[in-house]
């Protein structure tokens, strides 16, 4: 059991609302859903209207007063602020208000180490950890020493009490330098892999877009469209983050034609810096690609904004100028929506019904295999190596077997030609 549900923790969010912030309100909502992904009870909000968030308390003087006595009344025993807070104002909240405080960034980490699954999602997710509570030692050790830890222990320092926090200093960097030297192994490995599959020449696709958004449930209705029963699907879950592990699949499609399928983590507004930073190399997967689906849930009122956060992410990591579709999912759940529809790079369809699914697959292999010439080639009866190569890599549309060797008529990328120019007999 977890320790939040043994806790039972209630909390109360509190948010500053800065001058020309449309999406305020979103984002307050979103930070309840957070919360409840971990199991705690939202029992209200505070939000104060500021030009900007005050320095030193985040909130004023007097709100601070309002959220103690809201948080006594309502018998909150956490508090959970809307933004990432500064080391002095976590100090000087948990001074002032003296109840178990996180801010959104620790509530994200929190999240993604409940969610990780493979060992490298695991360390890169303690890495962010790290980084963030390292300038903030002082205010963290009193805040989750307060009621038996964090949201999860995530930030639980054992033996609190017992160690100087000079020498937790010391070993928290250690730690970091390990973590980063281990990350960087497996990054150098995904590099190689990632070479590999270039050389192969088999396109990537690779799904991006907003937590929950619908991106496996995308990716297993590809799959199953595609490979049928032996389809090695994904996990899909409707809740927030419900998958860290980047998953690369390899799809076949009717005419033979392959293509690579990989998936990234999905994006949420305020994703924290240091947790961009630690998932950087998983998501330089989109960066390889030949084509992104940015997958959007058109059926969400604030979908536009979830485009751009998305879109603002992918650029903090260098995935810029990558063919995009933009696949607007769940559109069974939208009012007043055409679907299955698609209009130059976008299309509108449902994941969870399969409308639309086919005519997703064909506009991908549209885009990447748009490059591919058709050829005739004749491969002299002692290179059986080059019809076994074509048979294999490229889309062989017919074979015949004439004196001076096998004649074939091939679908293939234009970088195969150079290799195959000698044998070529007609475009």
């Amino acid at each position: 059991m977890d320790e939040l549900e043994q806790l039972k923790e209630t909390a109360i969010l509190v948010g500053v609302e800065e001058q020309n912030d449309d999406h305020f309100e979103y984002e307050l909502e979103e930070l309840g859903n957070l919360a409840a992904a971990v199991g705690v009870k939202v029992v209200g909000s505070v939000v104060q209207k500021l030009e900007r968030k005050h320095p030193t308390g985040y909130i004023g003087k007097g709100k601070i007063d309002e959220v103690r006595l809201f948080a006594d009344e309502a018998g909150a025993n956490l508090i959970i602020f809307n933004d990432e807070l500064s080391p002095s104002q976590l100090r000087n909240l948990e001074r002032d208000l003296e109840v178990k405080i996180i801010d959104r960034t620790m509530l994200i980490l929190d999240i993604f180490a409940r969610r990780a699954r493979t060992h490298e999602a695991r360390m890169q997710v303690e890495l962010a950890e790290l980084q963030y509570s390292l300038p903030r030692l002082v205010g963290l050790r009193a805040s989750l020493g307060r009621q038996g830890g964090g949201t999860g222990g995530g930030f639980q320092n054992k033996g609190a009490g017992e160690t100087k926090l000079e020498l937790d200093r010391r070993k928290i960097e250690e730690q970091i330098a390990k973590l980063r030297k281990e990350l960087e192994g497996m990054k150098q490995q995904r590099d190689v892999q990632r070479k590999q599959r270039k050389r192969s020449g088999t396109p990537v696709v690779s799904i991006v877009g907003y937590t929950n958004a619908g991106k496996s449930t995308l990716m297993n209705r590809i799959l199953s469209e595609a490979n049928g029963d032996e389809a090695k699907t994904v996990m899909e879950k409707d809740m927030l983050f419900a998958t860290l592990d980047t998953s690369v699949r390899n799809v076949t499609l009717i005419d033979r034609k392959p293509f690579i399928l990989t998936d990234t983590v999905g994006f949420v507004a305020k994703l924290p810096h240091h947790l961009v930073k630690a998932f950087r190399s998983t998501l330089e997967e989109a960066r390889e690609a030949d084509l992104l689906l940015h997958v959007v849930d058109v059926a969400n009122p604030e979908h536009r904004h979830m485009i751009d956060v998305t879109n603002k992410t992918l650029q903090e990591v260098g995935v810029e100028d990558i063919p995009t579709l933009y696949v607007y999912n769940k559109a069974d759940l939208a009012s007043d929506v055409d679907y299955p529809r698609v209009q130059d790079d976008q299309i509108w369809l449902s994941a969870k019904t399969g409308m639309g699914i086919d005519e997703l697959v064909t506009l991908i292999e549209h885009k990447v295999y748009q490059k591919h010439i058709t050829c005739k080639l004749l491969i002299p009866f002692d290179r059986g190596d080059l019809v076994s190569y074509l048979n294999e890599e490229t889309y062989v549309k017919s074979t015949e077997y004439e004196e001076d060797g096998t004649l074939m008529v091939v679908e293939m990328d234009e970088r195969e030609r150079k290799k195959l120019e000698e044998y070529i007999v007609s475009h």
